[in-house]
């Protein structure tokens, strides 16, 4: 049987976002360009004739802003929408009130030279428009659009795999926590973080974002946490009370000197289509942190961080995974928990105090 095809509509006020878009879409059989306009008072127009699966939104547009439009959607018909917005402090403040306000996803694009970018990333483009498309929601129904294979290297082109020194695996009176999220994370994580008490484990995130937004995001998630929530820096302690978000565009791994456990942020190549990747995170807990970890996968699309979870499960450490019912794209977890990796799975409301009896634990 033939699959539907996913519609979608794009609002830009740039037309050679909209052309280099719609030809980057165009191109994969299984999504539809419906429609694109210059601005939301014309998406409307456009909306009223047909309802779209997926919108792509700018931020910044004439008439009416993509956040007031974003807002109007979410309110009177929640649709999958992916921000497409400037690498701009500017623009990266208004997509982190976006993504809070119930974005699916980022595609970051350059002030200069658009057209050219975004047909290099016409990858990212198609899978951020495939992910969207299966998103729950009913929590911010899913689709089978599957994305266009590439080639994807494992956390063994950064880490390698195996336990690591006996010292390393004694019990400590310290308690890691290793987050790892996708699609609808941000909200995933706010939902978690802001529940947690300042007295807590130390917590390692990845989140799948782009360069400069995971600062922004951590300044945001810091403004409504007890706890400290802060980008990590090469080096940085992981203390209770705290949580380390990886850098967009950097890979961060545990690591141990004694008692005292780090972050080391590196470079390295893509892993499972992603930098930072949860599968570098949470082999180098398994590795460094074995049962003094928790792992917690959440909502996501792909299966980035599932093998890793099932070396940190293998290793000692408690596993947790989001359930279906909670999560906007049931793919990471779902993943993980095929593999066996999972002891637990948990609504989203519950894994705070999964967290906390880690801690105590």
């Amino acid at each position: 049987m033939r699959s539907k095809k996913i519609k979608v509509l794009i609002v830009d006020d740039s037309a050679v976002v909209r052309q280099a878009i719609s030809q980057t879409l165009a191109a994969d059989p299984g999504i539809e360009v419906i429609a694109a306009a210059a601005d939301p008072l014309f998406a409307m127009r456009k909306m009223e004739a047909q309802w779209p699966d997926v919108i792509i939104l700018d931020i910044e547009m004439p008439r009416m802003d993509g956040l007031t439009f974003l807002k109007k959607i979410m309110s009177e018909r929640p649709t999958p929408v992916v921000i497409c917005s400037s690498l701009a402090e500017r623009g990266a403040e208004a997509t982190m009130n976006a993504l809070s306000a119930g974005a699916v996803s980022i595609i970051t694009k350059p002030k200069m030279g658009v057209k050219q970018f975004l047909e290099d990333s016409a990858n990212d483009v198609v899978r951020a428009v495939k992910a969207a498309a299966r998103a729950n929601m009913r929590r911010l129904g899913p689709r089978t659009a599957v994305s266009t294979p590439l080639p994807k290297l494992s956390a063994d082109a950064v880490i390698t795999s195996g336990l690591g020194s006996g010292a390393s695996m004694v019990r400590t009176t310290d308690c890691v926590v290793a987050i790892g999220t996708s699609t609808g994370g941000t909200q995933a994580l706010e939902s978690v973080l802001t529940r947690l008490p300042p007295v807590c484990p130390g917590i390692v995130i990845v989140q799948h974002m782009p360069e400069r937004f995971t600062a922004m995001f951590a300044e945001r998630l810091n403004s409504l946490c007890e706890i400290d929530v802060r980008e990590a820096r090469h080096g940085d302690r992981v203390v209770p009370g705290r949580a380390l978000i990886a850098p967009g565009g950097k890979h961060m791994l545990l690591a141990r000197s004694g008692a005292q456990y780090t972050v080391e942020v590196i470079d390295g190549p893509l892993i499972n289509r992603h930098r930072p990747s949860v599968d570098v995170l949470f082999r180098s807990c398994a590795k460094f942190a074995g049962r003094n970890a928790v792992g917690v996968i959440m909502t996501g699309m792909g299966d980035d961080g599932a093998r890793g979870l099932k070396e940190m499960h293998d290793a000692g450490a408690s596993t947790v995974a989001e359930d279906e019912s909670s999560c906007v794209v049931f793919g990471m977890p779902k993943e993980a928990i095929k593999l066996g990796a999972v002891d637990t799975v948990l609504p989203l409301d519950r894994i705070p105090a999964a967290i906390l009896r880690a801690g105590k634990s």
